[in-house]
């Protein structure tokens, strides 16, 4: 009687012990995207974001949210090296509105046998200022959609700097949809055209840039790994760029991502890299 007793209960106990386990990996894979969503007003959807071209803000953003970014590069050409360097800010001052700024700097470096006047110059390359507005957010269908726009003020390099201040503008309005598929699977396509003008010639030129990217975040983590698309369309020429890359959370509020730059059609250049730091502040 006693071993009839003790095998009932020993079964009891593993089905127990299996459900708690069904339970806690079903609820791991959902545990970050409950954080985000989180039955709050308004809705949200947790999108990856790409970590290259990035968001003015988070698709849905709530207001109060806010996040630094210190971007480095180091980008591969023909007859230089270029160091990108960058730091923004970006906040949600209502719902669904994200704005942000950006100081994007350029530093060059000859490569061996090129002489260095033949480089350009180093240069706070713009003054970047932003909005993005998500118009349609959907947690049933887990998309969101969004237009924003970007001014850049495009300043004179170290050189000749003040002669004149400013040397041109890009105006740049583009349109955002993003879509999760189940919990892990993201996908997300950032286009516009970017109309660059020359203060001096009063001339205008356009490129349309098509960016599509492909992420897969780990259950129950804010990391995720995937690739971006870049590609650029600049009337007869076309450019593209794969960026594989990857998101590591450090802390709660603080977070590293890592890109790599591969041109597949690029005539001047060759492998990149890009680290992005990430610090958002805590917000009520």
């Amino acid at each position: 009687m006693n071993i009839k007793t003790s095998l009932v209960l020993i079964m009891l106990l593993a089905s127990s012990t299996y459900s708690i386990a069904q339970i806690t990996k079903s609820e791991k894979d959902s545990i970050y995207i409950k954080q985000v969503e989180d039955h709050k007003e308004p809705a949200k959807v947790l999108h990856a974001e790409p970590l290259y071209i990035d968001l003015i803000r988070d698709l849905g953003a709530r207001k109060g949210e806010k996040e630094w970014n210190i971007g480095l590069g180091l980008t591969d050409n023909l007859r230089f090296d270029s160091y990108e360097a960058l730091i923004e800010y970006e906040w949600a001052p209502i719902d669904r509105l994200g704005l942000e700024v950006e100081l994007p700097f350029t530093f060059y470096s000859a490569v061996d046998g090129v002489e260095k006047d033949s480089v350009p110059s180093n240069l706070l390359n713009s003054i970047k200022i932003a909005a993005q507005w998500s118009f349609f957010v959907s947690e049933a269908m887990a998309t969101s959609m969004a237009i924003g726009y970007i001014n850049e003020f495009e300043l004179s390099d170290f050189r000749s700097f003040g002669k004149p201040f400013l040397k041109g503008n890009v105006y740049n309005p583009f349109f955002v949809v993003a879509k999760r598929w189940g919990n892990n699977f993201h996908s997300l396509i950032y286009t516009g055209p970017l109309i660059e003008q020359n203060f001096s010639t009063n001339k205008f030129h356009t490129t349309y840039d098509i960016n599509t990217s492909f992420h897969y975040m780990i259950s129950g983590t804010r990391n995720f790994i995937g690739v971006e698309f870049n590609k650029t369309f600049d009337k007869g020429d076309f450019d593209m760029t794969l960026r594989p890359q990857m998101r590591l959370g450090i802390t709660d509020n603080l977070l590293i991502g890592i890109v790599a730059g591969v041109p597949v059609s690029r005539e001047n250049e060759r492998l990149s890299s890009f680290a992005r730091l990430i610090w958002e502040p805590k917000h009520k």
